[in-house]
């Protein structure tokens, strides 16, 4: 499905930043998705992905706080699919009450008809045997089931925007691709603005229009999914494609990006990939990096964007990447 580019904006996040004990914990991080529309929300673990994502929601954990920026949902109603079904449904309850209990809540619905709808929802989502799972406690469950149980839980109040956070991580090859289609197949039949969050680029390239790169507290590129995978322009993006299976010569080692993220990042000024970065210049770390664009909605926060993407565009013509000292000689 591609998105309508003129449908209205469903989620618009500006200037987002987040605060912690420590300090910055996410800083002025952009988003917007359009009804109809899946943005991917991509990076490593600790990049902020789900602090993003939880803050839309607003269900930040205790101790943290928004510090600034401004998130409109434009008052439409709000969905999440979390990480772990395992540790988001109460082991306690039956999953007739875990489904009911929403719709009592938020609809006012006598718990006859409650208990109906829930079925209904399950139903919507694939579960053939309904009746007999609803009477089911979660450990009794597969994982994929499971992990349908909180798409219905999460379809309950018929939310306009569903948050997905890494929903399919847990799951085998198999349950993973059957929840795609089922969480792509919702989407178009509902019009639901959808955010998904992985750490998987191969998961993101399949259900996602647009996608949004995270690094150390900060989205750094953001553009259509297949422009941005086939043309990364920040150093960090290219750095995630070279490092999956496929971005290598046949036979050579699989690559890693050199170093580790800074463990304080909302104190550095300029980028903050630049001490892991083989385009790195002094203009990088001298002051904020603005914004580039690089056509259509897409837009990439490094001053050597178009030297990264030429970099990029040698590795897809000669099967393979450089190294960082070849790589520095071809854009130099």
């Amino acid at each position: 499905m591609t998105a309508d580019a003129d449908a209205p904006v469903a989620v618009d996040v500006s200037g987002l930043t987040l605060s912690g004990p420590r300090g910055l914990l996410v800083t002025d991080v952009a988003l917007d998705i359009r009804v109809g529309e899946c943005l991917g929300l991509v990076g490593e673990s600790g990049s902020g992905k789900t602090l993003a994502v939880r803050s839309i929601a607003g269900l930040l954990p205790s101790g943290i706080e928004l510090a600034a920026g401004r998130i409109d949902t434009g008052g439409r109603r709000v969905g999440m699919i979390f990480q772990d079904p395992m540790r988001a449904l109460n082991p306690t309850f039956t999953i007739r009450r875990t489904m009911r209990e929403p719709l009592i809540q938020h609809h006012g619905l006598p718990r006859k008809v409650a208990d109906r709808r829930a079925l209904e929802l399950m139903k919507d989502v694939g579960i053939k045997d309904a009746e007999r799972i609803a009477g089911c406690y979660p450990h009794q469950l597969s994982g994929g089931l499971r992990q349908r149980v909180l798409i219905a839980a999460a379809l309950a109040c018929e939310p306009q925007i569903l948050l997905c956070d890494e929903p399919t991580t847990a799951l085998d090859v198999t349950t993973q691709a059957i929840i795609l289609d089922l969480l792509h197949g919702l989407r178009e039949e509902r019009k639901l603005a959808m955010l998904f969050v992985s750490h998987d680029l191969a998961v993101i390239s399949k259900i996602s229009d647009r996608v949004a790169v995270m690094y150390a507290g900060q989205t750094i590129e953001v553009g259509p999914t297949d422009e941005v995978l086939r043309s990364p322009h920040h150093a960090y993006t290219a750095g995630l494609l070279r490092s999956s299976p496929s971005g290598g010569r046949p036979g050579e080692p699989l690559f890693a990006i050199e170093g580790i993220p800074p463990q304080r990042h909302g104190e550095l000024v300029g980028c903050r990939f630049a001490a892991r970065c083989p385009w790195a210049v002094p203009e990088c770390t001298g002051g904020a990096v603005p914004w580039v664009g690089q056509g259509d909605r897409h837009i990439a926060r490094c001053v050597r964007a178009d030297d990264v993407a030429a970099a990029f565009s040698l590795r897809v013509e000669d099967g393979g990447w450089p190294r960082n000292q070849e790589v520095e000689h071809a854009v130099s």
